[in-house]
């Protein structure tokens, strides 16, 4: 019965001409992205014989990659997704080649980072097909929240089954197999996701000189983190992506300390498993309280589900009773997730959704280095188990932030669809920068 449920409720989604198109196409090019990671790290390290070299190369396309994304995102808003999606996913193939290319000929170390870095054009399409749902059900709340519930699920379902893809690429044929095949379905997933053109949300008309400069709303001549909502929820999805890359470097050594690294990832997979799950369920909840009071709700009960992985680890428990406590984690991550970018559209007018949402995964993307660069740290000086403090301590700043910053969730109006514009919107930001001395001060550093 909750299976028959679960369908018959995602089945409406799917209604709608095109969808089918632009979600599979769209999942191509997001499957890419989970592989890159890892067919990096395997093609450094089998080629160059450096673990270290090989983190340095990933870490300079995170960065510059977290750069250009928005960038990418600010041109889809302006230009529309295919006029844009389509020349970035070409160029984007050409720096991929290039460092293919330069470890094949043995160049040296620094043509590798420059390729890594030039490597940074990818289109946000998880974001571009939230945009799409927005737009297809822009008078239907609940099937948005639907919509966003499956576009998170997709994305830890992607993310549980690239890096698996690309090791058994990278072991079975060749170390460059991962990523040229990350790099193929990338740019065809981009260019066919491009191609579905009639579920392509419309250009929106241009801002009106009396909207430009309004008391903290976004326009086209400026940056979408003039809006404070906005600000929160970057700040806020950074200390999440902290949570990820912490859990995975500290998952990854605790496994490897007990004599069963192989293990670590199905261990990382149950994390996916548990929040791609949550995230479904989540679709088929009625959403009875704002977004705002909702995220925070996500973010407590991230701290609270993040404390039985550290409990575990501390405890010294094997890998069974570790899997269960990292699978009862991952179930608070989609929710918070699903909301975050539910509040995303929420607060920005249409014509800055693609940037905005690129702005929120640059964040999550900077803290899952950030993450993984300390419980690495933590992970060569500490006893097994340490580092699962790290990310319970980041989910506990994660909700910091989120409380420090609620007044800046909430919705224009508590009730406005996607991309309401016009002097409502700037009214309510007005209010909500009426805060107590108190709160301006906190909110004065987000």
């Amino acid at each position: 019965m909750p299976s028959r449920a679960l369908l018959t409720s995602y089945r409406r989604l799917f209604a709608a001409p095109g969808a089918v198109a632009f979600t599979l196409t769209g999942l191509l090019g997001r499957l890419a992205l989970s592989m890159n990671g890892v067919a990096l790290v395997v093609l450094l390290s089998e080629r160059r014989g450096s673990y270290g070299l090989a983190g340095a190369v990933s870490a300079t396309g995170l960065v510059t990659g977290a750069i250009g994304m928005p960038l990418i995102g600010r041109l889809v808003d302006r230009y529309g997704q295919a006029r844009v999606t389509v020349p970035a996913a070409l160029y984007n193939a050409v720096p991929l080649t290039g460092l293919l290319l330069c470890v094949r000929l043995g160049a040296p170390d620094w043509t590798l980072l420059l390729c890594s870095a030039a490597w940074a054009a990818a289109p946000n399409l998880g974001g571009m097909a939230r945009s799409r749902w927005a737009h297809l059900h822009r008078d239907d709340p609940a099937a948005r929240h639907l919509a966003n519930s499956f576009e998170q699920a997709l994305d830890e379902l992607c993310f549980m089954a690239g890096p698996v893809l690309a090791m058994v690429l990278c072991t079975t044929f060749a170390p460059e197999a991962g990523l040229v095949t990350a790099g193929a379905l990338g740019t065809t997933g981009a260019l066919l996701f491009a191609a579905q053109r009639r579920t392509e949300p419309p250009l929106p008309p241009p801002v009106s000189a009396g909207s430009v400069g309004s008391v903290g709303s976004a326009d086209s001549a400026g940056s979408p983190l003039r809006v404070p909502g906005l600000r929160v929820l970057v700040l806020t999805f950074l200390a999440t992506g902290m949570v990820f890359g912490a859990t995975e470097i500290t998952t990854v050594a605790y496994a490897d300390a007990l004599g069963h690294k192989a293990s670590a990832g199905l261990l990382l997979a149950l994390v996916a498993a548990g929040s791609c799950l949550a995230g479904l369920l989540f679709g088929l909840l009625a959403p009875r309280r704002a977004p705002g009071p909702r995220f925070l709700l996500g973010a407590t009960a991230m701290v609270a589900v993040l404390l039985l992985p550290l409990a575990a680890g501390l405890g010294g428990a094997g890998l069974g009773l570790l899997g269960v406590a990292l699978f009862a984690a991952g179930t608070a991550t989609a929710p918070t997730m699903v909301t975050g970018m539910t509040l995303v559209q929420e607060l920005l007018p249409r014509r800055q959704f693609n940037e905005g949402m690129a702005m929120a995964v640059s964040g999550i993307v900077v803290g899952i280095s950030a993450g993984a660069a300390l419980a690495g740290a933590v992970a060569e000086r500490a006893a097994p188990g340490t580092g699962y403090a790290l990310p319970a301590a980041a989910a506990g700043l994660a909700l910091l932030i989120a409380l420090a910053g609620r007044r800046h969730l909430a919705t224009p109006g508590g009730a406005l669809g996607p991309g309401s514009d016009g002097a409502s919107r700037a009214a309510a930001s007005a209010g909500s920068a009426a805060a107590d001395n108190s709160e301006r001060i906190v909110s004065a550093s987000l």
